[in-house]
């Protein structure tokens, strides 16, 4: 177990000796046929200790794995942490994958993530029951969507319960409807009067006579801590009767009534202990008497225990309690009213314990709540590694906006990593600022000591810093689409960085990439060889296999495909080697080798390595692997004949590069989204897509020459050859120069096409011969530009066989090429039925989504248009349809095959 981890919060608390029987809610938990469980109710009404129960009798017949939540859970990595170590007490090993893929250095893409776990809980023998005590804290979105997604594919073994105060924002309507929820409120867990009077005579130990039970029941209307309270405020009176009869108000004031007699009932040792401790969400006895100042913490919490002072025992041993929230809030309360002074010194002790003991995490939580933002920020840096080790980014990220820029500034490194976590987020706008201010105060520190640089040790941190900024610009640079900025940054990172393999890595790695998009590919490739084995030297195996991608897609860029296949499975035996096959650095070996087979036309073979690489790459959000992965699959799908699968991959592949804003994988998802467009004639959708990218004159030279292609497919689509001819005689001068054949294979070929069209048929036929020259067997490439390569290629054949051709292109080749061109056309869907009037495209996108139940502003969202021109384009398919509402408009679709 990782020593960050607290045990205690995997197991349900104890339970009391004497508890109330409650059949008719332990028959309710035991409904078959549920997915979602859901106990909701407000605090004091029982729920956890229900559960605890409810788990102890079905013990023998599922396994439970239970997590106590509390607010640091709000980090979907330190939640999966946590839902992990709870099913390894059932099942040793199970998540490992799932770690290891929140440590790596890329941020987890938490639906892959849940997908692998899911599919580990279902080879589990016997039925499992998940349990979340306390969901009420959380209030993050991302670990919602870790929820919704484990209820959406739970296996049939598996049953989630959740305790809560609040409904929370799950998909708990979808379930109602389906039968799958069983759900407990308040007025189920209240108590009857029966059970009222069970309580309050065999639990808390009161002879009351029916009428003051029927009175308390009614006052308190079944709630539990309430009844609890009270009893504890009836000890040892003479008057019951008389303060039963003068006990009402609301939950609120009931509580804070009866709270206050409790506490003032105490003996003064015991008030002072309860108020010191208030600060604490978890206590052990020599935490307790750090606080206190007394050694007598054990003794205290027994006895807090045996008399019901709402302390509730956290383990077998009774070495960690809680108190109950209610009570644990009414203390905090009172001591900030008595002590106000006193709250910041109790955290900065209890920070101290949790320091000396090895519990940094808790330690920091605590130096924050004390004010003391110094100390906060020393434990801060002394815990970064670890954090970025388990993944732990949101919570870092917490901490250091929760710091005051002065700590930071006279701690440059948190500014860095402050940075650094911003783009692990995608949040590049608050970049910047960080690292020129780490930047300033390393400079002005040396300014400050009146002389340069020293050999010593300060000189060798100022060093690493200015380098670890560098290559923080490096990063910052590619992400923004400046490759030439990112060549800049890294090459003076590597220029400052120690000679520690580790942040050189990381410096090649943004060098390679930038080389890569300025299209120097020969450089790049030397670059990525370096770190390959600067990783390797020291075990970095996510850099190594990082970097042996990149090569491997270096050589194919540049046309070497026998090579690039060659690297792609090094490094797929590096990965079985290392038995690192669930990191997500695995995913791009898998995309490079579905996209060398997709390449030859295995579109079937290529599909199945690019679902294994994206369902890898989708645990990062890691731009450039998802955006290539969803483009090559999507044409896979598309070469298959599953137009619609084509399409949707391909919607999926804007979504991510639109949602990120880098320019260069918009373009990217773009053009072949124009590319889906101009092959189902839908010229004015590509019109509109492409003029979108001509109006982005600021790009960088990449993103250029990925639009000034696409420029020219719909120029050529247009009718206007002379002007598409001009774009790619431009874009084939630099791919010349760039040694970026297999861009240049396309430039060729779509300009054979254009001058094809032109009627300038010998020089079309030349241009193709050249397209044709390359001897590593280019096929999709080629045969991907259309039906009219068909024709081209048809020509090229029997010049070739005339001896016309003027260069010695084999014909078999050329026979595998229209031999692949008719295989397309084959496959081609039509409607079984034609329509008087068709529908567009972008209608057709807005019946797939109808199809798929998606609401209309949802349909806006995915298709990035708004709500008035979703309706107009429904009017459109229910009148071309014949149909009145969505379901007619569905099934009049699915008869004429458009679905």
């Amino acid at each position: 177990m990782p020593r960050a981890l607290v045990t205690t919060k995997l197991h349900p608390p104890r339970t009391r000796p004497k508890l109330v029987a409650r059949p008719r809610l332990r028959e309710a938990l035991a409904r078959d046929g549920r997915r979602l469980t859901l106990v909701s109710a407000p605090a004091g009404f029982g729920k956890t200790t229900l559960l605890n129960e409810w788990s102890l009798s079905c013990a023998d017949e599922r396994s439970i794995a239970w997590v106590s939540l509390d607010e640091g859970d709000n980090d979907p990595a330190r939640f999966l942490s946590y839902l992990i170590a709870a099913l390894k007490t059932i099942e040793e090993g199970i998540g490992e994958g799932v770690l290891a893929s929140l440590r790596s250095p890329e941020p987890p893409r938490l639906e892959a993530l849940v997908a692998s776990l899911v599919n580990e809980m279902a080879d589990l023998p016997d039925g499992l029951t998940v349990v979340l005590d306390d969901y009420h804290v959380v209030d993050a979105q991302s670990v919602h969507g870790i929820v919704s997604f484990l209820l959406d594919n739970l296996p049939p073994n598996v049953i989630l319960v959740i305790a809560s105060r609040v409904d929370p924002p799950l998909p708990l309507a979808r379930l109602r409807a389906r039968g799958q929820l069983a759900k407990l409120g308040a007025a189920d867990l209240r108590f009857t009067p029966e059970e009222a009077a069970a309580f309050l005579g065999d639990v808390m130990g009161l002879d009351l006579t029916a009428e003051d039970v029927a009175v308390l029941e009614e006052r308190t209307e079944g709630w539990i801590a309430g009844l609890q309270l009270a009893a504890l405020s009836m000890r040892d009176r003479e008057d019951v009767s008389g303060f039963v009869e003068a006990f009402s108000g609301s939950h609120r004031d009931v509580l804070d009534f009866l709270a206050e007699e409790v506490l003032e009932r105490q003996p003064a040792e015991v008030r002072e202990f309860l108020l010191r401790t208030s600060v604490l969400e978890h206590m052990t006895a020599p935490l307790c008497d750090a606080l206190t100042g007394r050694a007598c913490g054990q003794v205290m919490l027994e006895r807090l225990e045996r008399e019901n002072l709402f302390v509730v025992p956290l383990d077998d041993e009774r070495r960690w309690y809680r108190y109950h929230h209610l009570f644990r809030d009414f203390l905090r309360g009172r001591l900030e009213r008595e002590k106000p002074g006193l709250v910041g010194e109790l955290h900065l002790y209890a920070s101290g314990w949790y320091e000396r003991s090895g519990r940094t995490f808790e330690a920091v939580g605590h130096a924050l709540a004390s004010g003391d933002k110094e100390r906060a920020a020393d434990l801060v840096e002394r815990v970064i590694g670890e954090m970025w080790f388990r993944g732990e980014v949101l919570t870092l990220l917490g901490w250091l906006e929760a710091l005051p820029e002065g700590a930071k500034r006279r701690r440059p490194r948190l500014l860095l990593e402050h940075a650094t976590a911003l783009m692990w987020v995608g949040r590049l706008e608050g970049v910047e600022p960080l690292v020129g201010e780490a930047e300033r105060v390393v400079e002005a520190a040396v300014e400050d000591s009146g002389e340069g640089p020293s050999p010593g040790a300060e000189n060798v941190r100022r060093r690493y810093l200015l380098g670890y900024a560098a290559a923080a610009r490096a990063w910052h640079a590619n992400l923004l689409g400046d490759s030439y900025g990112g060549i800049e940054h890294a090459r003076r990172a590597l220029a400052l960085l120690p000679d520690d393999p580790r942040p050189r890595t990381f410096a090649t790695l943004c060098l390679g990439e930038a080389l890569r998009t300025t299209g120097d590919l020969s450089a790049a490739g030397e670059v990525f060889a370096e770190a390959t084995e600067l990783s390797r030297s020291v075990g970095h195996d996510y850099g190594a296999l990082t970097a042996m991608v990149w090569q491997a897609r270096v050589r194919a860029a540049s046309g070497r495909l026998r090579e690039a296949e060659d690297t792609f499975r090094r490094a797929q035996r590096f990965v079985t080697e290392r038995e690192v096959g669930l990191l997500p650095a695995a995913g791009p070996a898998h995309l490079g080798m579905g996209a060398l087979l997709y390449e030859r036309d295995e579109p079937e073979e290529a599909e199945r390595e690019l679902e294994r690489g994206l369902e890898l790459a989708e645990r990062t959000r890691e731009l450039s692997n998802l955006v290539w992965g969803y483009v090559t699959l999507s044409r896979a799908k598309l070469a298959r004949g599953d137009e619609h699968g084509a399409l949707e991959t391909a919607r999926e592949a804007d979504k991510v590069a639109r949602g990120s804003g880098a320019d260069l994988e918009v373009a990217i998802a773009t053009a072949w989204m124009v590319r889906l467009r101009l092959a189902r004639g839908d010229h004015a959708e590509a019109v509109a897509l492409e003029q979108q990218r001509a109006a982005n004159a600021a790009a960088a030279n990449a993103t250029r020459v990925v639009d000034r292609l696409t420029s020219a497919r719909v120029l050529h689509a247009r009718g206007r050859h002379d002007e598409a001819l001009g774009l790619l005689e431009e874009l084939r001068a630099f791919a010349e120069k760039s040694g970026i054949t297999g861009g240049l294979i396309e430039i060729l070929a779509l300009q054979a096409l254009v001058l094809w069209a032109n009627n300038e048929k010998e020089r079309a036929m030349s241009t193709l011969t050249q397209a044709l020259a390359e001897p590593e067997g280019f096929v999709r490439t080629i045969v991907d530009e259309g039906p009219a390569m068909a024709e081209l290629l048809s020509a090229a054949l029997e010049a070739r066989q005339r001896g016309r051709l003027g260069s010695p292109v084999p014909v078999h080749y050329i026979r595998r090429l229209l031999v692949a061109t008719e295989k397309d056309g084959a496959k081609a869907v039509q409607p079984a039925t034609e329509l008087p009037e068709p529908l567009s495209e972008r209608e057709l996108e807005v019946l797939v989504l109808i199809a798929a139940g998606k609401s209309n502003p949802e349909i806006a969202r995915e298709l990035f248009i708004v709500l008035s021109t979703v309706k107009t384009h429904l009017k459109n398919v229910y009148r071309k349809l014949g149909a009145r509402n969505r379901t007619q408009a569905v099934s009049r679709a699915r008869e004429l095959n458009l679905l």
